[in-house]
């Protein structure tokens, strides 16, 4: 079931370790056509294809009482569950977000940075195989953290458990809609669907394309491939190995999880452990089939270095002194207790994280996400005449003359004295007139 390759073979490496990115044209050019429908109909294009493909069957809008009835029908423990979910997601999330400060680079010279929420964001929560109440918790709450005045939520077909985590995280708006529809609705807005300054949440291919077509015109989160992991270990045990390997696959049949380990032995026990826990329906068993497998290298040190080289969405290892080694993840588990599976939903760490490598430039989801940071400058006469020579050589060396003669036209105002101030060369007129014993003489 479970491939195991040697790290020599660079090309089985390749396989298991860097997913392409593959553009896929037809799906590319129908959700261009649905969003540029709905940027120019509105909820008529809306309301059209969410029916189609939702299907929509009643209101497009979930009221407030809707949400408590649903999250009524929630059992107690699960609604219990998303309390203390939110709780810890939150004590995180208010950790995460900028601080502002302000500081004198000169006399005379001081920058500010201001942290300012955004005003409105859009969270989109899938609605396909199982209700993903933590996908809610996962991109609102660290809005609301941030300060965002405004969260709307989208998801095609919002389970009571969901409405439970959207009362939870104090929503404004929630829509039973989804898809890439339900993105362009986000980064246009219509009638009834305001229009969002960032979209952030998972989805699946159309709503990915949707939101990097978008991206240009409202801020997403990051483009979203599907979910991976690698697990960096020489000790096991096998059979939590493989069982977080199953967990991981069983998101999509296009989830990639991946075992590097310095031990053959490992290896093979753990391959024997997936074989056995393997369930019998669900996609784990077509993921693990095509994207699943082992890598066995020479030490540890090379393990970590092809996991950094892959830089995976979650990255598993034994310990701390593995963990030190780590420059490029989304997610970092520490040790045989730290599953990975309960960061998705309890540890307070975000699980909306970089997929295909993106993890190389940026973490996951955060309360910073939700924020702009606004430079504010200041500088007096002074200052200006302290850094005057410094922009004037530089705008000059640039061939930017105007640039230049902005700071020239300053700083020669600020070395004429003014009008008011000038000393007078006309001869004073209080002198007295001059004797007629010396008049006119030289």
């Amino acid at each position: 079931m479970l491939r195991v390759v040697d790290a020599t073979n660079r090309r089985a490496v390749q396989a298991l370790l860097t997913p392409a990115r593959s553009t896929d044209a037809a799906t590319e050019r129908r959700v261009g056509t649905i969003v540029r429908a709905v940027r120019q109909e509105g909820d008529e294009a809306l309301l059209r294809y969410a029916r189609r493909f939702d299907p929509l069957d009643g209101p497009l809008e979930v009221t407030r009482d809707e949400m408590r009835a649903g999250a009524a029908e929630v059992p107690r423990p699960v609604r219990a569950a998303i309390r203390n979910a939110a709780r810890n997601i939150r004590s995180v999330a208010r950790r995460q977000v900028p601080r502002g400060w302000r500081a004198s680079i000169l006399p005379g010279v001081s920058v500010e940075q201001r942290v300012i929420p955004l005003d409105r964001v859009g969270c989109y929560v899938p609605g396909g195989r199982y209700p993903l109440p933590s996908s809610l918790l996962m991109t609102a709450l660290p809005a609301a953290a941030a300060g965002v005045g405004e969260i709307i939520v989208v998801c095609p077909r919002p389970d009571p458990v969901v409405m439970a985590a959207a009362l939870e995280a104090r929503v404004t708006r929630m829509f039973r809609v989804g898809g890439a529809h339900a993105v362009a609705a986000l980064a246009y807005g219509t009638r009834t669907v305001p229009r969002v300054d960032k979209i952030v949440g998972p989805g699946n291919r159309y709503v990915s394309s949707a939101k990097a077509l978008v991206a240009s015109d409202c801020g997403i989160d990051f483009y979203a491939g599907p979910t991976e992991i690698v697990i960096v270990s020489a000790r096991g045990p096998a059979a939590w190995i493989a069982a977080d390997l199953i967990a991981q696959a069983e998101h999509d049949p296009d989830a990639r999880a991946v075992l590097i380990t310095p031990s053959r032995a490992l290896a093979a026990r753990v391959a024997r452990a997936v074989e056995s826990q393997m369930p019998k329906d669900g996609p784990a068993r077509d993921a693990l089939r095509a994207h699943g497998g082992i890598i066995v290298t020479s030490s540890s040190a090379e393990a970590m270095a092809l996991a950094n080289s892959a830089a995976p969405e979650h990255l598993v290892v034994d310990d701390d002194r593995l963990a030190g080694m780590v420059r490029c993840a989304g997610s970092v588990f520490v040790g045989p207790w730290t599953a990975q599976v309960a960061g998705d939903y309890a540890i307070g760490s975000n699980h909306v994280l970089p997929t295909a490598g993106a993890a190389r430039s940026r973490g996951g989801l955060s309360a910073a996400d939700f924020v702009r940071q606004v430079t504010v400058q200041r500088v007096t006469r002074a200052g200006l005449g302290r850094i005057g020579d410094t922009v004037i050589g530089l705008a000059t060396a640039e061939g930017l003359l105007g640039h230049a003669a902005s700071i020239g036209i300053r700083t020669k105002a600020s070395a004429t004295p003014s009008r008011s101030k000038r000393p007078s060369s006309k001869p004073s007129t209080s002198r007295s007139k001059p004797s007629k014993r010396t008049a006119g003489r030289a």
